[in-house]
């Protein structure tokens, strides 16, 4: 799946990263990003983690240049893993010209990855879970509706290979552009885009609720002189309102009312457990 490169040779003699060490980069971070977090620090731990490898490859006979590196590392960061792999990539690329001894300031690593994170995070999470994982997952329950294993291993598999793949692809890609990637991401430029993929995930959730969020109401109405479905008006004024309201009253408990994601599941089921049991559904 890598591509070969050809090391680098610095100014000072050194040998530049070679692919096992870019992948090793790669994988540390890849497969740890969310495995140890503090509210201090957030992914920090595991970016300085993936540097311990390149500290003891370049910086062996210099400690005090491995502590400011494992420092530096170590210093806030949070953005969405997959997508903000292209900063891990760029900061590879800048930390590799430093211990080159190239003329890389050693605060520009640092630089990056704050400029960057709030940028990354915005454009992948907007990919990432408000169109690729839905997608997967209305996929995956629509195979697992009449009880088929299938459902669940197939986003199992699938996304255990779509989530590395793009990981991969953007540490790959922010390594190759280095510091020029900067421009492309921060600016008017990305405000557009991510604004263009909100729009689309925004879209694409409307699409899976509406197809699969099965809520229909069992009442009757006085229609004329008889009694009629109440579910069959509500068709005939609005097809899908009730999906459409039990997600905004979700997004609401959410985004509002800053429920957490297992205390809006519990609020949902009391709620059907009661309407149920009163015939409303």
């Amino acid at each position: 799946m890598a591509t070969e490169i050809t090391p680098k040779v610095g100014p000072n003699g050194k040998q530049g990263l070679t692919n096992k060490d870019l992948n090793q980069l790669w994988l540390r971070w890849a497969f740890t990003h969310l495995s140890s977090m503090s509210y201090e620090k957030l992914q920090a731990h595991a970016f300085a983690w993936s540097y311990i490898p390149f500290a003891n490859k370049y910086y062996a006979d210099d400690p005090e240049a491995k502590r400011r590196l494992l420092v530096r590392q170590s210093v806030f960061y949070n953005t969405e893993p997959q997508t903000g792999t292209l900063v891990n990539g760029i900061v590879a690329s800048l930390e590799e010209n430093i211990a080159l001894g190239g003329d890389v300031d050693e605060e520009m690593p640092n630089n990056v990855k704050t400029a960057l994170m709030g940028p990354l995070a915005g454009i992948g999470d907007s990919i990432v879970q408000g169109i690729i994982v839905p997608i997967l997952l209305s996929i995956g329950m629509s195979l697992a509706a009449g009880g088929s294993p299938l459902g669940p291993l197939f986003y199992i598999i699938s996304w255990g290979i779509i989530g590395p793949l793009i990981s991969f692809v953007c540490f790959r890609t922010g390594y190759k552009l280095g510091v020029g990637a900067v421009d492309m991401i921060v600016g008017e430029t990305a405000r557009r885009l991510t604004d263009a993929f909100n729009v689309l995930g925004i879209m694409v959730i409307g699409a899976l609720s509406a197809g699969n969020i099965a809520l229909v109401t069992t009442l009757n109405i006085p229609m004329g002189g008889d009694w009629a479905p109440l579910q069959d008006t509500l068709d005939g004024v609005f097809p899908k309102i009730l999906p459409l309201l039990a997600v905004l009253v979700t997004w609401w408990m959410l985004d509002k009312k800053q429920f957490s994601p297992t205390k809006v599941i519990l609020v949902l089921t009391a709620a059907v457990i009661v309407f149920c049991l009163i015939g409303v559904f």
